[in-house]
């Protein structure tokens, strides 16, 4: 494995954005499918339905189409094959993420979805970690990962 995603990058793939320029011209870029797993899938179904909550509450947020859209292209596109959906280890998952917690949280801050998503890249050996969040890219680099935006 080369490159591993986080919500961001998948957000950016899935409903335009900011950042979606650069998410769809690395996507064209890679040789083979977008690898994920199931963890990460979850967040950005979870997080794509409370965004469509929030804007029916009137919060922010995005309409109920555009959530079920994205959840819809997501599962398209792992049908169609550019989306691979990646067994993995998920004990060895969270003692690297305790690991990441103590070496960077107290002085850095970072969430606990972060540090998942971090660990698992490291877990499947990634080099690449795409994310457009800076908190989240600086926990990378730490880790040895290149962050290409």
């Amino acid at each position: 494995m080369s490159a591993y995603p986080d919500t961001s990058f998948l957000c950016a793939l899935y409903r335009t954005q900011d950042n979606s320029d650069r998410a769809l011209a690395y996507r064209a870029g890679m040789n083979g499918p977008l690898q994920v797993t199931k963890l990460l899938l979850w967040e950005f179904r979870q997080g794509v339905r409370f965004q469509a909550f929030r804007y029916r509450k009137g919060s922010g947020g995005f309409p109920m189409r555009e959530a079920e859209k994205m959840i819809a292209d997501v599962q398209e596109d792992i049908d169609l094959g550019l989306v691979q959906v990646l067994d993995c280890d998920f004990p060895s998952i969270l003692v690297q993420a305790e690991r990441l917690s103590k070496a960077h949280t107290f002085t850095n801050g970072h969430r606990s979805m972060d540090m998942l998503h971090i660990a698992t890249a490291l877990e499947l050996q990634a080099t690449d970690f795409l994310t457009f969040d800076g908190n989240q890219k600086k926990l990378a680099e730490a880790e040895g990962m290149t962050v290409p935006f």
